[in-house]
This record gives C-alpha cells, sequence and structure tokens, in this order.
C-alpha cells in the first residue's frame, strides 16, 4: 500500500522489521530497517529506486496495485547496492525498454551487478533536469562517495523534496514513517549509528555537498531516505546534525573497550573506569567487552567518544581477532578529533597494548599515554597502577 508523502509523492517501499543485520553481519540492526522506494504521479510517472531483492515479487505485486507498470515513464536508481536496486530486473522485465536514470558510475555498477546490455540506461550529473509535468523538474546531484562512487541524490522543484539515498537516513523500521511521529530516542540513536558505520569515511565530502545543494538554490523542505524514515518536520536539523557529525565529533565520553582470555585485562579495563570517574565524576565513562559487543556499536561509541582506551592480551604475537577486527574497521574509517592510549596482558611477549597502539596511530588517534601491560595478570599493586593510569588519561583528554 502506497502512503502519502507530500502532493504527488507516495512511499511504495519495503519494511524490514525482523532484519537483525546488514552488510554481511557487520551492522546490527536491532530496530530493523526499510528499503525506501518512492514514486512520482505528475504528468509523468517516476519510480525512486527499487527494494531489496528477496522482496521484488512482493514489491512489484504491491505497485501494480497503485499503478498500471506500463504507464511508468522513468525510474531513477540513486545508487546501485542490491538493497535499492534488487526489483529492478524483475520490473524491467516487465516493462523493457525504460528509461534509467543513474550516474555513469552507477551504469558500471549496474552492469557489473546483472550483467542486462539491453536496459536502456541514461547517465546524468549534477545539474541535469528532466521534466516530470506540471511545471515540475527533477533536478540530478551527483554524491560521490556518500557513499558509493555511483551515488547520487534527485530533488523534485516546486515540492521542494530531495530523494537523499544513503545520506540522512538510519536502518530503523517504523509504520509511522515520518521523523515527527516516531521516538525521538530511537531516531537520533540509529540516525548517528548509521553515519558512524556508514558515512564518516566521506566526512570531508558532507560539508562540500551540503554547500552545493545550497548553491544550486534547492530549498529543501522534506528529504526523503533510502532507509528509515522520512524527514518532514524541520529536514534541516538533521542537515545541520550531518555538518556537526562532520567536522571531528565528540561528545563527553571516553570509551574503554577490551577482550580478555583469563580476565586479565578485563581486571585492566574494570580499574580505568574507576580510576577515569575518580577524577572527573562527570565525563560518559563505557566499558565494553569486544566479543560481547556488536561491532557496529563499539564503532558508534567511538565515534562519540573524545577518547578511547582499548586492550587485549598478546596472542600469537598480536592482539585476540575482535581487536584486530576492530581496529581494521576503525583504520577504514578515519576518526577525527579522537585520542587514544593502550593496554594488554601478555605470558612470555609484550605485545599486545604496542600492536594496538601502532593501529591506532595510523588511524589517525592521537596517543596520549605509553601503553601499560600486564605480566599474566595484574596482581592488586598493578590493579591500583590502573586506577591512577585512568586518572591521568582521563585528566590528558579533558
Amino acid at each position: 500500500m502506497k502512503k502519502h508523502i507530500k502532493n504527488n509523492v507516495y512511499w511504495v517501499g519495503k519494511n524490514h522489521w525482523d532484519l537483525r543485520e546488514f552488510h554481511g553481519s557487520e551492522y546490527t540492526t536491532t530496530k530493523g530497517s526499510s528499503y525506501n522506494s518512492y514514486l512520482i504521479l505528475e504528468e509523468k510517472i517516476g519510480l525512486i529506486d527499487t527494494v531489496y531483492e528477496p522482496f521484488s515479487t512482493e514489491f512489484i505485486k504491491n505497485l501494480a496495485t497503485e499503478i498500471d507498470l506500463k504507464t511508468i515513464d522513468f525510474i531513477v536508481v540513486n545508487h546501485a547496492e542490491p538493497d535499492h536496486s534488487g526489483a529492478l530486473e524483475a520490473l524491467l522485465d516487465l516493462i523493457p525498454g525504460t528509461p534509467v536514470y543513474c550516474t555513469e558510475n552507477g551504469i558500471k555498477s549496474l552492469t557489473g551487478l546483472y550483467h542486462k546490455k539491453d536496459w536502456n540506461l541514461v547517465p546524468v550529473k549534477t545539474g541535469d533536469r528532466i521534466s516530470v509535468g506540471n511545471g515540475k523538474e527533477l533536478v540530478f546531484i551527483q554524491a560521490a562517495m556518500i557513499h558509493w562512487p555511483d551515488s547520487m541524490f534527485c530533488f523534485l522543484t516546486q515540492d521542494n523534496v530531495l530523494f537523499s539515498n544513503d545520506a540522512f537516513g538510519q536502518h530503523y523500521c517504523s509504520e509511522l514513517l515520518f521523523n515527527d511521529l516516531v521516538d525521538q530516542g530511537e531516531l537520533w540513536t540509529e540516525t548517528i549509528k548509521y553515519y558512524a558505520n556508514i558515512i564518516t569515511p566521506f566526512s570531508h565530502l558532507v560539508n562540500r555537498k551540503i554547500e552545493e545543494i545550497k548553491s544550486l538554490g534547492l530549498e529543501v523542505e522534506c528529504i526523503c531516505t533510502s532507509h528509515g524514515i522520512v524527514w518532514r518536520k524541520d529536514p534541516a536539523q538533521v542537515i545541520e546534525k550531518y555538518l556537526e557529525y562532520a567536522n571531528g565529533y565528540q561528545e563527553n565520553q571516553i570509551t574503554v573497550i577490551y577482550d580478555t582470555m583469563y580476565e586479565g585485562t578485563a581486571m585492566m579495563a574494570n580499574q580505568f573506569v574507576k580510576g577515569i570517574t575518580m577524577e572527573d565524576p562527570l565525563v560518559n565513562v563505557k566499558l565494553f567487552s569486544a566479543s560481547h559487543t556488536n561491532i557496529s556499536d563499539l564503532v558508534t561509541e567511538i565515534f562519540k567518544s573524545k577518547a578511547i582506551l582499548l586492550g587485549s592480551p598478546t596472542v600469537h604475537n598480536g592482539v585476540l581477532y575482535t581487536i584486530a577486527g576492530l581496529l581494521e574497521f576503525v583504520n577504514g574509517l578515519k576518526f577525527k578529533n579522537k585520542k587514544a592510549a593502550t593496554f594488554g596482558t601478555y605470558g612470555w611477549r609484550d605485545l599486545s597494548s604496542k600492536v594496538i597502539q601502532k593501529s591506532l596511530q595510523e588511524a589517525g588517534f592521537e596517543i596520549v599515554m605509553e601503553p601499560i601491560s600486564a605480566n599474566w595478570r595484574p596482581d592488586e599493586q598493578l590493579q591500583e597502577r590502573c586506577v591512577e593510569y585512568g586518572k591521568t588519561f582521563a585528566r590528558s583528554v579533558k
């Protein structure tokens, strides 16, 4: 069933309530997600994106109850990733030859994904326009690397609706659809998590793209995202939040993350928390076991933090795989304005804290203290040193 967005714009997507993992098993989606597709019913009928392939039959069946599929004049693919374009193949089998507007990189992506040489793929670039009738136009805006090379936005004039693809979205499922109707705590929790895990590496492009939209004279009154809710009430709030996120975002938070084999590093981590809290009772200090916390949630907490403490036992001249995986992920995200220190335990070679420190330095973290290590398991004296270490760390990152 289609849902009315504004004037002749409708949502025709799919809510995926029981989705719990995304991008393989990398991203936890405890609130589900949605695959947002939009229908423009002007003199010309246009479809903005489709849904994930497993729901293509349902999507097309539902769409066919709303309109005669043969009346669709054009399709826009803002981004070719299969969670957006998954129903395109089945749809074009029914309406072959329908123009599909996408970027040059979108043509490459769609061809690589679906291997269809007979599709009518029409390349567009920033500033290109097509008429939808009634004096309205769809304006295309390339958004390369937010978050794929093929990504773009499109803007419906007069209605002032921005179809923003992955920008400004969340993995958040709600039948209420609009930002002013849903739980605000849930909405912003999922918004920052989405930015931290998906958009962070491209933060340097966010400011530029928002300024570009402004320079085109496009007054945004509604943002239709590809996942999550539609921003119909004060959409500027999420645009401003993105500008904040893109500029070295941090809260007054210190996050301690560890993994452990025989509780040695866990004991150290708990003592750091004690020391940090004693030194700065107002800082929001959080403690996480990497083996019991999904990596996407850890990434979100790091994104929110001004500083982190990260530790592991030494294993095979390195670190436990949970910490190694987190370091690999963090290195790709290119966080800004973050400080750190490292810790670890060891049996015969004191390596883990140094391995972690080197990796964090390469990821752009400022190391503010030398590592601290425990041979086997910290005794009472070393635990007291860990408390003092936590105090010093808290002072060094104020």
